[in-house]
């Protein structure tokens, strides 16, 4: 009995043993297996966190690296994309200003460059007209670079020499009558005529003594005596022709005039007088400037009163109708000097 109880308690041993042995083996089997999918899974989740883990790094590195090409790109971008909007408007209205200064600045030089065009075509013409009475003289100086043969040249100074004793002989008429006005003056209580006229009389005594120190003359050296006549004019319905030297000395005539006529109408008004040129001692001798030479007295006389007309007009009302006050001098017009004269060049 006791034999068999342990036979029993043996096989019940074994087949539990082999049972347990079979039932252990299996699940050793998949403890195994579930421990190596464990460990496949966390080396998957290790290598998906050092992925993350790389890129954060590769982020974070390149970060800085990214902002920094951001940073170079807005340095190279334009200056007008990168101003704030107040300021880009701001700029805008500097560049409309600047614009508009530009147009009028444009426009200021356009208007002087016309002025400019303007004022050369009227220094063109000027030269021209310059040109061309340069171009008339030339001819004339021509002409009287043309000497007049030996004869014709005597006979003019034959003329001059006797021209000259007469003239000297009225001078001296003159003077002894302006002595015989100048008392007449001073009972008229004439004070400021009475003054002009005593200049006059000194400065008429004055070329009497040059013409008295000139009797040895040199005519053979003077081309008023030698040169042909370039000028015609006409006086009193009478043509007479002249060179360069006559014509000169016409138009000095007409100014002397005009001088001293204009200090006689000056001297009248202060004297509250009347107005007449005629009774003025330098109307009536009107030889003051006269050389003796180049032309006849009485054409030098008839060119003197001309002047002096409208001189003493221009002085008694105080205008200058006829004349000019220039460097302390009287002078008639030239327009005015022109008419009287009328002077035709001789081609």
């Amino acid at each position: 009995m006791k034999r068999f109880g342990l036979i029993s308690t043996a096989a019940l041993f074994l087949l539990f043993g082999n049972s347990a042995l079979a039932y252990a083996q299996p699940n050793q089997g998949k403890g195994q297996q579930g421990k190596n999918q464990g460990k496949a899974e966390k080396q998957t989740k290790d290598k998906e966190q050092q992925g993350k883990a790389e890129k954060q790094q590769s982020k974070t590195e390149k970060q800085p690296q990214d902002q920094q090409a951001q940073k170079q790109q807005d340095q190279n971008r334009p200056q007008q994309q990168r101003v704030k909007p107040p300021e880009q408007n701001k700029q805008l209205e500097q560049q409309r200003a600047q614009q508009v200064q530009d147009q009028n600045a444009q426009r200021k030089l356009e208007q002087q460059q016309k002025v400019q065009d303007v004022h050369d075509r009227n220094a063109q013409r000027k030269l021209e007209q310059q040109q061309k009475v340069q171009q008339v003289h030339d001819r004339n100086t021509q002409r009287q670079l043309q000497r007049l043969s030996q004869q014709e040249q005597q006979q003019r100074i034959d003329l001059q020499r006797r021209n000259l004793t007469l003239y000297q002989q009225h001078l001296d008429q003159q003077i002894r009558l302006a002595q015989q006005q100048t008392a007449q003056l001073q009972q008229q209580r004439r004070m400021a005529q009475y003054r002009f006229q005593q200049d006059y009389y000194e400065r008429l005594r004055q070329q009497q003594v040059r013409l008295q120190n000139e009797r040895n003359y040199n005519y053979n050296n003077d081309p008023y005596y030698y040169t042909g006549w370039t000028y015609r004019y006409n006086r009193g319905g009478t043509y007479y022709e002249t060179n360069q030297y006559g014509a000169d000395l016409l138009r000095q005539a007409v100014n002397n005039g005009y001088q001293e006529g204009f200090r006689a109408g000056q001297a009248d008004r202060q004297d509250r007088w009347r107005s007449n040129y005629q009774d003025s001692y330098a109307y009536q001798d009107a030889n003051y400037g006269y050389s003796g030479r180049y032309v006849q007295q009485d054409e030098y006389n008839y060119y003197f009163r001309e002047g002096f007309r409208r001189g003493y007009e221009d002085g008694f009302s105080s205008r200058n109708q006829y004349g000019s006050y220039t460097n302390g001098k009287y002078s008639i017009l030239d327009a005015i000097l022109g008419g009287i004269l009328s002077l035709q060049s001789i081609r």
